[in-house]
């Protein structure tokens, strides 16, 4: 088995519908944030929401800052860029390093929600005008498509 099958698998939990509470929480432990990965993140800095979902559904319009709506959906397939860090409903994370890979980066995370902690690995790409792919392993051709929510 490849290192890198248990995170890709803790992946595929993380916007699949239909999973039970507990693994939706533990799947939403994608983060990101650390310094090494500075200009790396920058593309990324913002609310992303899955493709195929309404901003306004998930997200507060009050403020600069985004922030999740209350009361919070726990399995919303959504999350915030800020700084060195990735927010999702139910955790956060930090990024460990950012890795360039062909047209993907591969982010090391440390993330937390509120029963547990772990590593994580997390493969992007920029998907032009505003948008990103989220790929699930290495040999996944397509991805899952996110769009940047505006402000």
């Amino acid at each position: 088995m490849h290192p890198a099958e248990p995170a890709a698998r803790f992946e595929e939990k993380l916007v699949m519908p239909g999973r039970s509470a507990a693994l939706a929480i533990g799947a939403f432990v994608v983060g990101l944030g650390a310094s090494a990965a500075g200009a790396a993140v920058a593309d990324y800095q913002g609310a992303w929401v899955l493709s195929g979902h309404d901003c306004q559904d998930v997200y507060a319009s009050a403020g600069k800052k985004a922030s999740f709506k209350k009361p919070l959906d726990m399995f919303a397939p959504a999350f915030i860029i800020s700084g060195n860090r990735l927010t999702t409903p139910a955790a956060t994370c930090r990024i460990r390093s950012v890795r360039p890979g062909g047209d993907r980066e591969l982010l090391h995370l440390d993330c937390a929600n509120a029963v547990a902690a772990n590593d994580v690995r997390v493969l992007l790409a920029a998907s032009p005008p505003d948008g990103l792919k989220r790929y699930y392993g290495e040999h996944d051709p397509t991805g899952v498509d996110y769009r940047r929510c505006a402000r």
